[in-house]
């Protein structure tokens, strides 16, 4: 079961600094398998970290943030949530910011994002809120007390997703792209 929404992208950022994951404004990128080459997070595999505390921490694992997704909607409600006047999608590392679907968080693993080259996103799951963006908006606002604390709870839902790169291809910013939502059938699979 699927239903497409159409979506424009606002724009491509790459963490291309060694010493941050603060991403940069680009106008296109090639999406490749593992992601957008030169990025932070670009490779089919990683070290695993404190997300995936089931394996040794630096054992080599998939990598299932290739691209990082966020709304522009979403970072503007976290932003109000905040009580902040804004949150740019470079100081949460985003590499692709979509306009015109406010829930991009609750996007089901298995949907997808397809854009005109023929590119295409496989949605991961819901990009978990962590510290060091927090940190970085805290720079941001030094007036406002705890913001790294208050950005992991307050920025829960709406933080964006991680995804893969299923298909490669060129991606441009202004380009409209379709979301394709995976609503799997609520059927128990029998174990």
């Amino acid at each position: 079961m699927w239903k497409d929404h159409e979506v424009q992208v606002d724009s491509i950022l790459i963490a291309n600094q060694s010493d941050t994951f603060v991403t940069n404004k680009v106008l296109e990128a090639n999406l490749e398998y593992g992601g957008i080459p030169g990025d932070l997070h670009f490779g089919l595999t990683k070290l695993a970290g404190a997300r995936e505390t089931m394996y040794k921490r630096g054992t080599e694992i998939f990598n299932r943030r290739q691209i990082s997704i966020v709304s522009a909607e979403e970072c503007d409600l976290v932003a109000e949530k905040l009580g902040v006047e804004r949150i740019l999608p470079e100081w949460l590392g985003a590499n692709i910011v979509l306009r015109g679907f406010q829930d991009l968080t609750r996007l089901t693993p298995g949907s997808r994002i397809v854009f005109p080259s023929g590119a295409g996103i496989l949605c991961e799951g819901e990009n978990l809120p962590c510290t060091q963006p927090g940190m970085v908006i805290q720079e941001q606002y030094p007036d406002k007390p705890k913001m790294a604390a208050r950005f992991v709870k307050l920025a829960l839902g709406c933080r964006g997703i991680v995804g893969i790169v299923e298909r490669p291809g060129k991606i441009f910013t202004g380009n409209k792209a379709k979301v394709v939502v995976y609503n799997p059938p609520g059927q128990p699979c029998g174990v």
